[in-house]
């Protein structure tokens, strides 16, 4: 017998990640936004911590559930940004955090909306709700779709810097935003942020439909253990606790998150470093009359002219070894997405680009 899955599951398309090669495979993966450099050594020591309780077996602290608050993240959290520990929800990633937001606000027929293309898993989310989607086309220059203003939907998402573009839109439009929404809530998704100049943040306690969701997996180094911080209102994250898993934070990632936000000079180094790097890449393309669209994240989006070129180039860059991402999408085919690594995986790039666009 057919199995009963709920009308709009069955329809939809889940959300597929970007290649991730099975382990020991030589490889320069530039194609999910991994940071490409460790984080913190502190991390590692917080884990070892964690693992050897004095006086017995080592990992013992594992039979135990973890806290659920994830109060030690939260607090380093609110420390750093400035707000009060009542303002911070943390998460197993912002995905889960992003879910929590679909689930407490948008149910089945409700409206969520969000400017085209983004990040693909807004979508997914929405559909798994029975929420119905509409988009709204960035203008070329990827400003905020004025259609978006005074939108009725339930939830507007605003990925900023935005993905796969890596352009921004400013506070004071995002301030505008909120404010043209009395029955609606902004989710300013800044996955990408802390390698952007600007921060949401400031608008929290001014716009209490307004949130931020942040993550350690880009900035921090730890796309590996899931850590992911939402601020708003102390009123939001009370409401939006109620729908969010009890224990989604295992003990390690709570040591390891706790562990990567206190070390802000190793996070603030492995920025500028990367910053510079997608400076040099930029150029570099320019130089191969390859134009990127201008980022504050790490990576760029570059346009190869057609879906023909792109996809050849994606081609060509993966025989040489080399992963990036391709979109066969409407307003994406014709260009990749590349992540910004090391000065040595730059260059490996740039060399098998220059081959390309000689041959």
């Amino acid at each position: 017998m057919p199995i009963p899955f709920r009308p709009n599951i069955a329809a939809m398309a889940g959300y597929v990640p970007g290649e991730q090669p099975p382990a020991g495979a030589r490889l320069i993966k530039l194609n999910t936004n991994e940071n490409p450099y460790p984080p913190s050594p502190r991390v590692a020591d917080a884990i070892r911590a964690e693992l050897a309780e004095p006086g017995a077996d080592e990992g013992l602290r594992l039979r135990l559930y973890s806290d659920p608050a994830a109060t030690r993240v939260c607090q380093a959290a609110a420390e750093r940004a400035g707000v009060d520990r009542a303002q911070v929800l943390a998460g197993n990633g912002s995905d889960e955090l992003l879910s929590v937001l679909m689930r407490a606000f948008a149910g089945e027929g409700d409206t969520v909306a969000f400017p085209y293309p983004t990040y693909s898993l807004y979508r997914t989310m929405a559909e798994i709700q029975g929420a119905t989607v509409e988009t709204v086309d960035f203008p070329a220059d990827y400003a905020l779709p004025e259609a978006l203003f005074g939108h009725s939907a339930k939830l507007v998402l605003i990925a900023n810097p935005n993905s796969p573009s890596g352009t921004m839109c400013s506070n004071d439009d995002l301030a505008r935003l909120a404010e043209s929404l009395p029955n609606g809530v902004v989710v300013v998704d800044e996955a990408y942020g802390a390698f952007a100049g600007e921060s949401a943040l400031e608008l929290i306690d001014s716009h209490d439909n307004l949130v931020v969701v942040q993550t350690l997996s880009k900035s921090h180094s730890l796309a590996g253990m899931r850590v992911g911080l939402l601020f708003g209102s102390a009123e939001m994250v009370a409401g939006l606790s109620k729908v969010k898993d009890s224990y989604s934070l295992d003990r390690l990632a709570i040591a390891a998150g706790a562990a990567a936000i206190a070390d802000h000079a190793w996070v603030s180094a492995n920025l500028e470093r990367i910053r510079a790097t997608r400076t040099r890449l930029v150029a570099g393309l320019a130089k191969l009359a390859m134009p990127s669209l201008p980022s504050q994240a790490n990576f760029v989006f570059v346009r190869l002219g057609s879906a023909e070129r792109a996809r050849a180039a994606y081609q060509h860059l993966r025989e040489h070894d080399i992963l990036v991402r391709y979109f066969d999408r409407r307003l994406l085919a014709d260009g990749l997405r590349i992540t910004v690594g090391t000065d040595d995986e730059i260059d490996a790039l740039l060399a098998a680009l220059t081959e390309f666009a000689s041959s």
